[in-house]
């Protein structure tokens, strides 16, 4: 695992504004539960790029394992609207059902 993470940084050190990279070295820090990583790369990330929904879910997850319950709502809200406009109702519905079951308070 270690070694994927390396390269991902040997790439997004010679390509800082890859997207791409950006969002697979997230994916491997999610993997590792180093949430604090994957919430400053999706943040980066998604000032940069044109997500369709994913980056928004797994950003939301970071925020909910880093106790920021605000940051994640928002994030999911956001996610869903994302989603929508992207025509992906059922991951908008994923969104929608994870905010009615963990956040109706």
């Amino acid at each position: 695992m270690q070694n994927r993470i390396e390269v991902f940084k040997q790439m997004l050190a010679a390509e800082p504004e890859n997207t791409m990279v950006m969002f697979g070295l997230a994916k491997e820090y999610e993997k590792l539960g180093q949430n604090g990583d994957v919430i400053a790369l999706l943040e980066s990330y998604l000032a940069r790029a044109d997500d369709e929904g994913n980056a928004y879910g797994m950003l939301a997850k970071a925020y909910e394992h880093n106790g920021e319950r605000e940051k994640a709502r928002a994030t999911y809200e956001k996610g869903i609207a994302v989603s929508v406009a992207h025509g992906h109702p059922s991951m908008a519905g994923d969104y929608q059902m994870t905010l009615d079951l963990d956040y109706a308070d």
